[in-house]
């Protein structure tokens, strides 16, 4: 039996598993890293982190899962996306990465927009927003400027970790589209966009197909790992575009929701010329000449972890949980925000903050787990709602992440979105997108449709139920007037924040 890895790179850990030719996975382990939240608004990580937890990762799973290294044919990665890694002529980082989530940038989006006008949507098909790598590279530019100059070239943070393990530098197309500096419809780095803000395009990185072979493993990374230094590394994928392969979102009419930290609602897109008007991310796939489009709410997952953290008391999530299936839909009244860290779509603000409305002395810690949960798919379904509105047409929708484990929150979410919700029968998101791509790109199957056919299977199915999907449309109506009426009140508050 021949077998491949595939790699995720998340915000708080990376995870790897192994997966047979039936799609089966064998082993998987998963190596935690910290957070740097130098000031508010600020989000880091180390890029050697990053390396040494996937090293360590990879190394455990070869070692409890008992297999040969010769079996193994290769490894493909999935990775957060937009991060910031500035290299220098060595090859090491300058500096620790900025995330997605870091939102110091509002100056430099402004400035990306007042600079390209239009430009940037028929260009980079997206909108100029805190999380996207170009602002992070005109903020370093700006604001460390003899660091700057130093820069041999930037990296994203999978690209990295595939770098330091094979030597090869590269990105792939899916990844490079959240950069604001792609032509996501012609597949090359804009010289336009690069012109007008100086930066020479010797910085960017190769671009390639997801499932393109990068090389193999250094022989120094076999020996950490476990794994044979011919073992073929390919390219991979951003994780909304891996997690789409997971799911099989590989033709039309196919959806899912991603709840991990961050949310995320995504549909196939077959038009390169769709025109979305920057409402929701327009980004290349994992597949090749194809597209997707999603919206996303930036604290999704993070907000059921802050409340845990915070109000929970050392619960476990499952303890957190239990007895909300007994709170009736809308919680009581109370209306949860997830505004947390701001929020993207479709309110692209990284002042605006979440809040808890309707409080009184009825609710008890179930009500807040409930609303929480509710108000994190009220904010996806905003974006599911700008989809339909395009005309797109989406009877069913795959679950996968944090959302995919608890069944109150899967009805929830079919009665929030009117939609059924389809959970897999080994869900395994980005990483099995991932895993994916390498068993594509090592020959195992001729299309990675093909291969979701072998390996992807629905195993449960929830259905809309009209009453509570009648009560949660008109909830649905309160929680959009949420934003615009507490706006104004976070800019005010804007001073107080440390």
């Amino acid at each position: 039996m021949k077998y491949v890895i595939g790699i995720d790179l998340g915000t708080s850990a990376v995870k790897a598993i192994l997966v047979n030719m039936k799609g089966t996975v064998i082993a998987e382990a998963a190596e935690a890293y910290p957070l740097i939240h130098e000031k508010a608004g600020y989000s880091e990580q180390k890029p050697e982190d990053w390396t040494d937890g996937t090293v360590a990762a990879i190394a455990r799973l070869v070692n409890e899962a008992g297999v040969a290294a010769a079996d193994i044919d290769g490894i493909s990665f999935s990775g957060q996306m937009h991060g910031l890694v500035l290299l220098g002529e060595d090859g090491a980082p300058l500096r620790h990465a900025i995330l997605w989530n870091d939102t110091r940038t509002t100056e430099q989006c402004r400035r990306i927009t007042e600079e390209l006008g239009p430009q940037l949507l028929r260009i980079a098909k997206n909108q100029a927003l805190e999380g996207f790598t170009l602002p992070k590279l005109l903020w370093v530019q700006q604001n460390e400027p003899d660091l700057f100059a130093r820069a041999a070239a930037f990296m994203l943070p999978k690209d990295y970790v595939r770098y330091r393990l094979t030597g090869h530098m590269a990105t792939d197309y899916s990844d490079a589209a959240g950069t604001l500096l792609l032509d996501v419809t012609e597949k090359q780095w804009s010289t336009a966009i690069a012109d007008a803000f100086g930066l020479p395009l010797s910085l960017f990185p190769p671009l390639l197909e997801s499932s393109d072979c990068v090389g193999t493993l250094l022989p120094e990374m076999a020996g950490k790992t476990g794994l044979s230094p011919q073992t073929k590394v390919y390219a991979g994928g951003a994780d909304n575009a891996c997690g789409a392969i997971g799911a099989g979102i590989l033709h039309p009419g196919t959806a899912m929701c991603s709840i991990g930290t961050s949310g995320v609602v995504l549909a196939y897109e077959e038009n390169r010329c769709a025109d979305y008007e920057g409402k929701v991310h327009f980004f290349n796939h994992g597949l090749t000449n194809a597209y997707y489009v999603m919206g996303v709410t930036l604290a999704a997952g993070y907000s059921l972890q802050w409340f845990k953290e915070t109000f929970g008391h050392g619960l476990s999530f499952d303890e957190l949980l239990n007895g909300i299936e007994d709170i009736p839909a809308g919680s009581g009244g109370l209306l949860f925000t997830p505004y947390l860290v701001g929020e993207r779509t479709p309110h692209a603000d990284a002042v605006i903050r979440g809040s808890f409305i309707g409080m009184d002395g009825s609710h008890t810690l179930q009500h807040f787990a409930r609303a929480v949960l509710e108000g994190i798919t009220f904010s996806l379904k905003e974006s599911l709602e700008i989809l339909r509105a395009s005309g797109k047409e989406i009877s069913a929708v795959i679950s996968i992440g944090g959302g995919a484990r608890n069944e109150t929150w899967l009805q929830m979410q079919a009665d929030i979105f009117g939609t059924e919700m389809v959970k897999l029968k080994s869900e395994q998101g980005p990483a099995m997108g991932a895993a994916m791509l390498a068993a594509y790109g090592a020959g195992w199957f001729p299309t990675l449709e093909v291969c979701a056919d072998a390996f992807l299977m629905a195993s449960e199915r929830w259905k809309p139920d009209p009453n509570r999907n009648e009560m949660y449309e008109q909830l649905f109506d309160v929680y959009r007037q949420v934003y615009a009426n507490t706006q104004s009140l976070n800019e005010g508050l804007l001073p107080f924040r440390r």
